[in-house]
């Protein structure tokens, strides 16, 4: 690998290290943090949109999600390289040196917080800070140890929608609307990531990983179950924001019709126990979440 790169001329060479910057921080992964950080800000603040603090909201999001995705793969070098859904990332080929991806985690890092620090309020770097340490320096070594992982991961990857609402309120806005929010993304990582495990199954044996919550190979009933009962969790406490009043009936509606999607996935994942049913909950999942913060937002403001 390291040989064909040198072979390169300049502008394939900008591609390749563009395409290794894009892997180390998982781009793709990486906005929809912003998006969910985004989504907690307007639910907060509504149509009375601070077009700065929103931009400084992303921009430091971003970067303290940029420095957490790639610790995890500095602390994981050796592990990608057992899967073949990661063989082929920057570090573990030897296309970036350790120095490198250590140098942009901590300046993309540092930048974050700063930025979230002075131009939001400390809180909302501090839940920053906290979302890094845990994503970074608890789940991710935790992941070979238990799949209680998965619980302690659903903590950052909830935390953006905080965040976000934080940013825009400060701690005098924390109060049971912003709970609410943080436990509809808290509780559907459950069923999303337990369904990627299931799909990744073997690779991620490879590695050691431990991402189903049941023992030996836990693509079975027992996993399923707990599959639909975080998806039933996830669509009753949905339904809050309209219980609470800061949604009207088309966010009702549309919250129904995902949570119908996902839960006759995941019954159907209970009566088949296959690879095809959990891809089926997986797609699911990427459908529910996204859409239902769209319709909230848009029928808050509208």
């Amino acid at each position: 690998m390291l040989r064909k790169v040198e072979n390169l001329d300049i502008g394939q060479l900008m591609r390749v290290k563009l395409s290794d910057y894009d892997q180390l921080i998982k781009l793709r992964l990486n906005l929809t943090v912003v998006f969910s950080a985004a989504f907690g800000y307007m639910m907060a603040v509504g149509a009375n949109v601070n077009g700065l603090a929103l931009l400084m909201l992303s921009l430091g999001g971003f970067f303290v999600t940029s420095s957490a995705n790639a610790i995890n793969q500095i602390l994981e070098k050796d592990y990608d390289k057992m899967m073949k859904r990661t063989a082929n990332r920057p570090l573990s080929t030897g296309r970036m040196e350790m120095t490198e991806a250590i140098l942009i985690a901590g300046l993309s890092g540092v930048s974050g917080l700063l930025i979230l620090w002075y131009f939001l309020n400390p809180l909302t770097a501090l839940l920053g800070a906290i979302s890094l340490i845990l994503y970074a320096f608890v789940y991710t070594p935790l992941k070979r140890y238990s799949p209680i992982a998965v619980f302690v991961g659903a903590i950052p990857g909830a935390l953006p929608v905080l965040i976000g609402w934080i940013g825009a309120t400060g701690s005098e806005g924390m109060n049971y609307i912003a709970f609410s929010i943080f436990c509809v993304q808290f509780l559907w990582q459950f069923p999303h990531f337990w369904s990627i495990g299931w799909l990744g199954y073997e690779d991620y044996k490879k590695a050691g990983f431990k991402l189903l919550p049941t023992a030996y190979d836990g693509r079975n009933i027992n996993t399923a179950i707990q599959i639909l009962i975080y998806t039933m969790a996830t669509i009753f406490v949905s339904f809050l924001p309209f219980v609470y009043g800061i949604t009207g009936i088309l966010y009702l509606v549309v919250a129904l019709m995902l949570g119908l999607l996902f839960v006759v996935r995941s019954i159907q994942l209970i009566r088949k126990c296959d690879n095809e049913s959990a891809k089926k909950v997986m797609f699911a999942s990427l459908i529910y979440l996204p859409v239902l913060q769209i319709v909230m937002v848009l029928d808050k403001i509208f």
